[in-house]
């Protein structure tokens, strides 16, 4: 079994390797150069009028930290142009600039964003920490299992959608290879994982199937959302929109189903074990009480969490004035409603779904 393992994940990484295209860089001279600064002193700070509105204003001295800047003291000015939110920026607070031309020549440097990934890092740090610390083994295979998940979607999935490929079909292919493979890693090569493998894939095939349908009679276009737009004007017509927003339904499902099948084959499993005389029925009831209660917790995980991924818009239709059902009807709305039921739906099926197939699995002994 083992040897099957190394040879389908082999295999994968040879397709991945054969599909994904390509890409010739073109060397060009920027127009524009980016370079990290750090701010040394604010050297003026005061409130200024712009078209009638007070808005704060700021002269920072800095002191680039990489780039061919580096080392060299820089002035910017925050705050000289209207602005809905002005940043304040202190002392120590580290920046991404951005150095122009003017059309006779002369330097413009203007800041673009904080430099963010220390955090990021300290967090992933502690991320990895604690799954390795509790999980022990399993939690530094499911490590190993998100890898090669990120792996398959950097070097497949986004260059074959990029490359203009149907992003279903991508979606899918993608999905049939991250789904048994950082399920065995994660959960190893038993019964109750591949219960779990057969009853996610059979859902996540009936979710695309619901998606596909009700994005076609909802009308949903895909363009949404800011990032279509700016898609759409870097690639003009390169992507299909409706189709990347299926795949991404998809892909978002696959989290959900992993820890709603695992869980409910391990219930399966260990019900037969602790009574090794149980009919397949009593099997299947007694596991689907548990599982009702899965249902109930995750449906309500996944309606907070795209609410909460979703607050700012929702708070922006909240305060207008227009009715319930002309609130929905707005696109960027019926988007996140399909995209919410739709993995809801996923989820819900996936729960009798797994459990008759371990109970099936369990009942008969079948042994993989």
């Amino acid at each position: 079994m083992k040897k099957i393992s190394v040879r389908i994940i082999l295999a994968v990484f040879l397709i991945i390797a054969l599909f994904s295209p390509q890409f010739v860089l073109a060397q060009s001279p920027p127009k524009e150069e980016k370079f990290e600064a750090v701010v040394t002193a604010v050297k003026e700070e005061r409130q200024i009028e712009i078209n009638g509105k007070k808005q704060l204003y700021q002269k920072l001295e800095l002191k680039a930290t990489s780039g061919r800047q580096k080392d060299k003291n820089i002035i910017v000015e925050n705050g000289s142009i209207p602005l809905v939110k002005v940043q304040k920026y202190k002392t120590g607070d580290k920046l991404i600039i951005t150095l122009s031309k003017t059309a006779d020549g002369k330097d413009i440097y203007y800041i673009t964003d904080y430099i963010r990934r220390d955090s990021l890092y300290w967090l992933f740090a502690i991320f990895i920490g604690l799954a390795v610390f509790i999980g022990r083994k399993r939690g530094l295979l499911s490590l190993v299992g998100m890898v090669i998940s990120f792996f398959i979607i950097f070097t497949f999935v986004l260059p074959q959608i990029s490359a203009g490929n149907d992003p279903i079909i991508i979606a899918i292919i993608a999905s049939f290879f991250i789904i048994p493979l950082t399920f065995y890693l994660s959960h190893g090569l038993n019964i109750k994982t591949t219960a779990a493998v057969m009853g996610t894939l059979i859902a996540l095939v009936i979710t695309g199937i619901l998606a596909n349908i009700f994005v076609d009679s909802a009308r949903l276009t895909g363009f949404a959302s800011e990032e279509a737009g700016f898609l759409e004007m870097m690639k003009q017509g390169v992507f299909n929109m409706k189709a990347l927003l299926l795949a991404g339904i998809i892909i978002g499902v696959l989290g959900i189903l992993d820890d709603i099948t695992v869980s409910q084959a391990a219930i399966v499993y260990q019900l037969k074990k602790t009574s090794p005389k149980l009919s397949i029925d009593v099997l299947y009831s007694k596991a689907m009480d548990v599982g009702k209660d899965h249902i109930a917790s995750m449906v309500n995980t996944l309606i907070l969490v795209y609410t909460g991924a979703a607050m700012p818009l929702l708070l922006l239709f909240a305060n207008s004035s227009g009715s319930f059902g002309q609130v929905i009807n707005f696109e960027i709305i019926a988007e996140e409603i399909v995209r919410t039921l739709v993995a809801s739906i996923g989820l819900i099926l996936a729960v009798p779904i797994t459990t008759f197939i371990t109970a099936l699995l369990v009942y008969k002994k079948i042994k993989l």
